[in-house]
């Protein structure tokens, strides 16, 4: 049976997500979702929900994730923040069978990992072997990727 996860991680202007084939160990996809800047707050949540709710049906997604912002983060943006919100929201709106949402240490927790391992996975160029051709994504998505990876363990 095929189970595939997503891993989500909200940007002020985008969502980059990953969907992840935990049968055969292969990433589907990982893309930003541009939030369009013609739209009001309202109703750019309004499409982010929208948007996120096909990309569950269409690859069928059994779990998902959600890394949240630090707590501790220097200079926290409302619009990250409300996005997240409505992320969450959707995904308690689906069909589902599992998600969770946190910041890093929630991650590592679920990839059985520390968060400081995590994190240098995250920044450094190094490769991980869980995953072909690591160095060619961006921070954005690598923390998607690791998010959809989470997600098999809940």
């Amino acid at each position: 049976m095929d189970m595939n996860t997503l891993g989500l991680r909200a940007s002020p202007t985008e969502v980059t997500f990953c969907v992840y084939d935990t049968v055969k160990n292969v990433i589907l996809n990982v893309e930003e979702i541009k939030i369009p800047n013609a739209l009001n707050m309202p109703d750019k949540l309004k499409y982010l929900r929208a948007t996120i709710l096909d990309v569950l049906r269409e690859y069928q997604i059994i779990k998902a994730g959600i890394r949240l912002t630090e707590h501790s983060a220097m200079s926290s943006s409302p619009e990250r923040i409300q996005i997240e919100g409505v992320l969450q929201e959707a995904f308690a709106s689906s069909t589902l069978k599992n998600y969770f949402q946190g910041a890093l240490v929630t991650i590592a927790s679920k990839l059985n990992t520390d968060k400081t391992t995590l994190s240098n996975l995250i920044k450094t160029s190094s490769e991980y072997d869980a995953i072909d051709n690591w160095c060619d994504f961006n921070v954005k998505e690598r923390e998607a990727i690791l998010v959809a990876l989470g997600a098999i363990n809940v």
